[in-house]
């Protein structure tokens, strides 16, 4: 059965290889990089040099437990961008040195665009069109999506995204990296209510959320000083107020974004859409406006190979290849 595709993603830090076989991901290998805790984020130079030690590893496992040979694929595929330079550039090299040994074909995927088509990964899949917020560390955007192929922004971060709101909180509050999970988890014995910050308010359906951090590092100053151990002794309170402002201002622009195109078939996607008062709130909000919910499995919200073998497998369909001069993308559009 056509076209069987190995997939390989290594836009930060996760280094992961994926076969999909006519439509069917086989499996999802994931390798993640634990030198960058001490660091409170993710260091550049350490992610490639990892990404060099780790994907030949991941290559041969994904391919080893699908059960395809070398021989049987039909082509390679590749996170082009955005990203991390160097580590796409370790992604980008091994795809062409891969593709110019077994002679096959090259597929150039958006890692955005690819967060998107993880939605057609498992069932339930949304049926076109659809709008898909799209949130991680380094973007946050309402995406309108047409077909597969065929998608456009609607409403994205004028600043910063709203995962790196999440972390840089976490930092403030001295919490170790990666922290919007542990926001998150302290967040489920908190009280949402108990603490108010500002927010930016920006025109249409994009969004800003400097100002959110901003009003939290003060807020934290301000109590600190009268007592310095107000984060300890109110962190579950802390963490639910915070995540409860970044997902509110997060489905005001869905539901408005709803309410402009008429859509009802709502989806999130990213490494935040793990976060469970998100998926929490925007089920209660659907059921609220009468949409139609689609939320991703936890395996495939973080960077993942498999989303990657879903794009590729769309573009393969559409003898959409790439030469073997391409060169990664820092930044690069969704379309």
């Amino acid at each position: 059965m056509r076209p069987v595709i190995l997939a390989i993603e290594s836009s930060c830090d996760e280094t992961s290889a994926s076969v999909i076989r006519n439509g069917k991901v086989l499996n999802n290998i994931i390798a993640s990089q634990a030198v960058h805790q001490k660091y409170g984020g993710v260091v550049p130079e350490l992610a490639s040099r990892a990404h060099q030690q780790n994907i030949v590893a991941v290559v041969n496992e994904a391919m080893e437990t699908s059960g395809i040979s070398k021989t049987e694929l039909d082509a390679i595929a590749f996170t082009r961008g955005p990203g991390l330079m160097g580590a796409l550039l370790v992604g980008v090299s091994f795809a062409k040195g891969m593709a110019m040994a077994l002679n096959i074909p090259m597929i150039e995927v958006n890692h955005m665009q690819a967060h998107v088509l993880a939605h057609f990964i498992d069932d339930p899949k949304p049926s076109f069109p659809f709008l898909c917020l799209t949130v991680s560390g380094g973007h946050t955007q309402i995406v309108l999506v047409k077909s597969h192929l065929d998608m456009e922004v609607i409403g994205q971060t004028q600043d910063d995204a709203v995962g790196e709101a999440f972390d840089k909180a976490a930092k403030i509050m001295g919490l170790p990296y990666p922290g919007g999970p542990l926001i998150d988890k302290y967040a489920q014995s908190g009280n949402p209510k108990a603490y108010k910050f500002s927010e930016t308010v920006m025109p249409g359906l994009d969004f800003s959320f400097s100002g959110i951090k901003t009003a939290f590092l003060y807020f934290l100053r301000d109590e600190k000083a009268s007592n310095p151990n107000f984060v300890e002794e109110h962190v579950n309170d802390i963490c639910a107020s915070l995540q409860q402002h970044l997902v509110n201002m997060l489905l005001t622009r869905v539901r408005q974004a709803s309410e402009q195109t008429g859509i009802k078939n709502i989806a999130i996607a990213g490494g935040v859409s793990a976060n469970s008062g998100l998926r929490r709130e925007l089920k209660a909000l659907g059921d609220k406006q009468g949409w139609n919910i689609f939320i991703p499995s936890f395996e495939y919200c973080t960077d993942n190979a498999a989303m990657i073998a879903v794009a590729a497998h769309y573009k393969y369909l559409k003898s959409d290849f790439c030469s073997l001069d391409v060169t990664p993308l820092a930044r690069m559009p969704l379309s």
